[in-house]
């Protein structure tokens, strides 16, 4: 190993070389105060840790959710702000605040952040640094790291946790599948996580400039899916698939979370759609055939302690399935949930 990814390198690429797109959304007609606290105080953490501000965009998704709160942090922290007239989600924020930094010929790495002050700045160079690692290693030069979260369910909930490793399992066979129709291997061996399978849907991703410009300047491929599912709920599906269907090497590194999260935006959301969304583009965007998605959930509903919570757990897993397989059927009712009879 190049001692130098430990010491001077990666703090310069940080310091000088990356860029950091924070969506911001506040909702209106509710209390936002924490909220814009917490954006502030990411902000400032970020401003502290890059050498100019002005490689931190704060890209507001919608003139009436915190433009004004945002240019205000903006021009104090002295960073750039992008305000988009109408709401889009956070995909349209991420691609607007991305462009934006890619104007810069500087920036060599962007990365995504969300506004709730769960994603801290300090371990920003670790993902720089897992990066560089990959990047002097590989002959391509492309990657994608997620910050990757100890723990789903302590900062998100049990139910949440619980909903989002079914859905992070299933974006793994989709790749494992799409790997295996391309000829393609999934490259995992950077993703050095200590259980099954990455934490896809974390909001703490890092890109270099290349795969960057791969994931959100190039024109959508939306895969017939509405645009609440691919702009707003899959939305950290989109970010994983197109990196790697781009050639990026995935890679990972374990990050802090708050034990509870500070604010959410997670209860707005039809609960069973969210998550069913999270599973359906990528199964259509990779071209998956619903008997492999739908044996899929049967699989790892079995794996996940939701399962155990009856009826209300078995019911929630068992609804997700009927959204997933009426996006392929309309028609198609999937088979009652079965379980093995021992341990």
């Amino acid at each position: 190993m190049d001692p130098l990814l430990l010491t001077r390198k990666p703090i310069e690429s940080t310091q000088y070389h990356t860029g950091v797109v924070i969506p911001v959304y506040l909702a209106e007609g509710i209390d936002c105060s924490s909220g814009v606290a917490l954006l502030e105080d990411t902000v400032r953490a970020y401003c502290a840790v890059l050498g100019d501000p002005g490689r931190i965009c704060l890209s507001v998704d919608g003139a009436a959710y915190g433009a004004d709160e945002a240019v205000e942090i903006a021009d104090d922290c002295g960073t750039s702000v992008h305000v988009s007239e109408q709401n889009t989600g956070k995909l349209g924020a991420a691609q607007r605040g991305v462009r934006v930094l890619l104007a810069k010929s500087e920036v060599n790495y962007v990365a995504i952040v969300d506004q709730d002050g769960d994603h801290f700045a300090n371990e920003l160079l670790n993902l720089v640094r897992v990066a560089e690692h990959v990047c002097q290693r590989t002959d391509r030069g492309q990657v994608l790291v997620l910050g990757q979260r100890v723990s789903r369910h302590r900062p998100m909930g049990f139910l949440r946790g619980e909903l989002e490793e079914v859905a992070d399992r299933v974006l793994l066979d989709a790749l494992a599948y799409r790997a295996a129709m391309t000829g393609r291997p999934l490259r995992l061996e950077y993703a050095a996580c200590m259980g099954e399978f990455p934490d896809f849907h974390s909001g703490y991703k890092l890109f270099d400039r290349v795969t960057a410009e791969r994931v959100f300047l190039d024109p959508p491929r939306q895969a017939g899916v509405s645009d609440t599912c691919y702009c707003r709920h899959a939305v950290e599906a989109v970010m994983v698939v197109e990196a790697l269907e781009a050639g990026a090497y995935l890679g990972t590194v374990n990050r802090t979370t708050i034990n509870e999260q500070p604010i959410s935006t997670f209860g707005q959301y039809n609960l069973s759609q969210l998550v069913a969304d999270k599973i359906i583009w990528p199964c259509k965007r990779l071209q998956v055939p619903l008997v492999f998605v739908e044996q899929w959930l049967a699989n790892h509903a079995q794996r996940v302690l939701l399962h155990t919570l009856r009826p209300e757990g078995v019911q929630e897993l068992q609804r997700i399935r009927q959204l997933v397989s009426a996006a392929y059927d309309p028609a198609r009712q999937p088979d009652p949930l079965l379980q093995p009879l021992f341990l």
